[in-house]
């Protein structure tokens, strides 16, 4: 089995080694085969309409009063070295490291009142929209993997759900993945942050892995032949799409940025994939590839930038990490809006938590579960607008708190799935709704 491990040396405050892993060898993810996956993709419901999501994770818990929510009345130990800009849109101002959004902020709304979090270092919640606690057996699916569930497939090429996660192997990006009681037919496909050098499964050659795949289809056919029910036949077909995905021109395509012109790669920008031992990557070549995955057929690619869990030298890592997290983004909604895209694409930016209002000793801001922030655009909602306001000192919510639940509601109306009346199936065979439509609604503000 070929394994493609992460760093073990990223790591957040609270000192546990994070890694991650590709598993491609013997055409295997996990403890099944691809073409077993395959295989349980094609018992899923299947739709023609092509609606999709990128969702942009924050590790380590962004400081929502540096970025979106400044606090220009706050006394100087609250608000910071950062100041507040006017944007494109009356009214609204964002931080002032932001200034390619504040040019185009009518395509996005500016969440500042995201509440419900459980304080845990882990994308779980903005992969899910649950809690960690109580779960049921298997664990809840994360978004891409119910819309792998729910549609399969756009192209057999292209799997519906695709984590471009880095190399510093964070856990919680790990878990971000995670397909929970939908199995593993429903995981999601992980290139590496480079892509390509999966694609060719380390240096294998198309000519060895068509040896390979005689082998296998030498061993099916004997397998076949002693098997008097003849099911093993079925199988055929399900070992040729995993060759077909693995040695897929389009998905080797999707993750090729030389194919782009220079000046598109220009305005993403490239970052950096250097790993500090106090931070990940910053690949804002990621943010283009999640396009090109949209683009070829995939429903949900989600990626991780940087490391936001900032104890000490806040406003000095803010100033290296969100200028480029402002390039990337409006890149990203620029490029989707140019291409058609964007009324069928929604893009989510969000952390785990916000930070606290006080700076400590340290020049850092700690961590503040009670409130943070996320911003969206596309998917055809309205945007142009502030949803949400904490108080003066960027404490609490003081109007309109918005749960994770919430946001997930209206994105998966955004993906054409009522959760009203949507349920999917957990391990003990009990239909379970996407979000607690009995407490949480589709933002009006949105839709």
């Amino acid at each position: 089995m070929l394994k493609i491990l992460g760093s073990q040396k990223a790591k957040f405050c609270d000192q546990i080694t994070r890694r991650n892993f590709l598993q491609i060898g013997g055409l295997a993810l996990g403890g099944m085969s691809l073409p077993q996956i395959l295989q349980a993709e094609n018992s899923s419901p299947q739709r023609k309409n092509h609606k999709g999501i990128i969702m942009i994770f924050l590790p380590g818990g962004p400081p929502h009063q540096d970025m979106w929510d400044i606090k220009v009345d706050a006394p100087s130990e609250i608000r910071g070295e950062f100041n507040a800009i006017s944007t494109n849109v009356p009214g609204i101002e964002i931080g002032d490291q932001f200034p390619r959004m504040a040019q185009m902020a009518d395509k996005f709304a500016f969440i500042r009142s995201m509440v419900g979090s459980d304080g845990r270092h882990d994308a779980f919640q903005c992969l899910t929209g649950q809690r960690f606690g109580n779960q049921p057996l298997g664990g809840w699916p994360s978004l891409g993997s119910v819309l792998s569930q729910k549609y399969g497939p756009v192209d057999p090429s292209i799997p519906p759900f695709l984590g471009l996660s880095p190399k510093m192997g964070h856990m919680e990006w790990a878990r971000a993945g995670d397909p929970g009681f939908l199995g593993l037919s429903h995981a999601p496909f992980r290139p590496n942050g480079e892509g390509m050098a999966d694609m060719t499964l380390n240096g294998i050659s198309l000519d060895r892995l068509d040896n390979r795949k005689k082998v296998l289809n030498s061993l099916d056919q004997f397998r076949s032949k002693v098997d008097a029910s003849g099911m093993m036949e079925g199988l055929d077909s399900f070992t040729q799409q995993a060759f077909g995905i693995l040695t897929s021109s389009k998905l080797a395509d999707a993750l090729d940025l030389s194919k782009e012109d220079q000046k598109l790669r220009d305005r993403y920008g490239r970052g950096t994939s250097q790993l500090r031992a106090d931070g990940g990557p910053k690949l804002l070549d990621d943010f283009l590839t999640a396009r090109r995955l949209i683009e070829a057929g995939a429903r949900c690619v989600t990626l991780a930038f940087s490391r936001w869990d900032w104890h000490g030298g806040n406003f000095k890592r803010g100033r290296e990490d969100m200028p480029m997290l402002d390039q990337g983004v409006t890149a990203l909604v620029e490029d989707l809006e140019h291409r058609g895209m964007l009324d069928d694409v929604t893009v989510v930016v969000w952390g785990e938590f916000g930070r606290t209002p006080k700076i400590n000793a340290n020049s850092g801001r700690d961590h503040w579960p009670r409130v943070s922030t996320a911003v969206v655009a596309g998917g055809g909602m309205k945007t142009g607008k502030v949803i949400g306001s904490t108080n003066r000192l960027g404490e609490y919510a003081e109007d309109r708190p918005v749960h994770f639940q919430e946001v997930f509601a209206t994105l998966y109306h955004n993906l054409g799935i009522n959760v009203e009346t949507s349920t999917v199936t957990d391990l003990q065979g009990r239909p379970r709704y996407l979000v607690d439509t009995n407490q949480y609604k589709v933002m009006p503000e949105l839709v």
